[in-house]
């Protein structure tokens, strides 16, 4: 037994997961989750109109990495690159003064943060998001090829292919996209107006539609018959859906949405008002601001892809990190690089 630290840091948020691991007869893995968090911190605050990080978003992403590290310690995780590993998303990838973010994080966690592209971020998130599918799949539940969207705070990816097949990592994923569509960036591009104007949700439309154009060109997501949407958006528009009166995340993990439901949702969040998505029960505060244009990345995707439905993913890149961890790779999917 061993215990390992994911730390997944994106636009909007950074994440946690510390599992104890289990290998049982040399190589059959078996994995037990001690802690998952998740603090709202916007490291992406500004990058896309400045190209560097704001020193107040620096700020609150150490001092959430510093209760990370408190965490670790006590769940006896060594700092080091075979027990820890940190990556780095969207706005690290754009930002002018990524080493200041990189010292830091080194200073308080030990290891470097790595800054994965993102057909590397989608394939990890895919095989967090598919582990599971695969045993359910013999009753009919979820057929392949499964679709898994990740949409974050300034990127989107998109990958299609298989789950694990249980004896490694080897030729699961068939096509992986990142674009740079995300709720935060979509948000201070064209969404300024509380609630937003018809012309600013036109135009924040557009520009997704171009992003899905390009997906498109290389993953075939048309071709989905299981499509999986993982991470905040996904998770708390399905919270709505379940008319949760708050954030529930064993009754909102593998719910399915109905397109129509999604679009319905889409519509109603972008046209409220601030005060007013701040009252939704499931909704986090670091939320409220751009909950309306990731719903409505949502529901282009659902419509790009001719899907009937989604289903909201609580496990994502941090469940990949880890099995990337346990197996000794750096990448479990197979899918850096293509």
């Amino acid at each position: 037994m061993t215990t390992v630290a994911a730390i997944d840091c994106g636009t909007n948020s950074i994440r946690l997961l510390i599992s104890d691991v289990a290998v049982h007869d040399g190589d059959e893995v078996g994995l037990l989750d001690l802690e998952r968090r998740m603090e709202i911190v916007r490291l992406g605050q500004g990058v896309d109109r400045t190209g560097a990080f704001a020193p107040e978003a620096l700020e609150r992403t150490f001092e959430a990495l510093r209760t990370y590290a408190k965490l670790m310690r006590e769940h006896g995780v060594p700092f080091d690159a075979e027990h820890v590993r940190m990556v780095a998303t969207s706005a690290t990838r754009d930002a002018a003064n990524r080493e200041e973010f990189t010292s830091g994080v080194r200073e308080i966690i030990g290891v470097e943060p790595e800054v994965i592209s993102g057909e590397e971020e989608a394939g990890l998130s895919f095989v967090g998001a598919t582990a599971e599918l695969e045993a359910e799949e013999e009753g009919g539940g979820h057929p392949r090829p499964y679709l898994v969207v990740d949409i974050g705070g300034g990127s989107t990816e998109f990958v299609l292919g298989h789950a694990r097949d249980g004896e490694g990592a080897e030729g699961v994923v068939r096509a992986a996209r990142s674009v740079d569509i995300g709720c935060v960036r979509m948000t201070e591009r064209h969404l300024s107006a509380d609630p937003p104007t018809a012309g600013q949700v036109a135009a924040a439309t557009a520009d997704i539609d171009a992003a899905l154009d390009e997906a498109a060109q290389a993953v075939p997501i048309g071709e989905a018959a299981t499509v999986v949407c993982v991470a905040g958006t996904a998770t708390t528009v399905a919270g709505i859906a379940l008319d949760l009166p708050e954030y529930d995340s064993e009754r909102i993990h593998l719910t399915r949405v109905t397109a129509e439901r999604t679009g319905q949702i889409a519509r109603e969040l972008l046209s409220m008002p601030h005060e007013r998505r701040a009252e939704l029960g499931v909704m986090h505060p670091g939320r409220v601001d751009v909950i309306g244009a990731g719903a409505l990345i949502l529901d282009r995707v659902l419509a790009r892809t001719g899907a009937d439905s989604f289903y909201a993913g609580e496990h994502d890149i941090l469940d990949g990190i880890v099995w990337g961890l346990c197996l000794g790779l750096s990448d479990p999917s197979g899918a850096a690089g293509e």
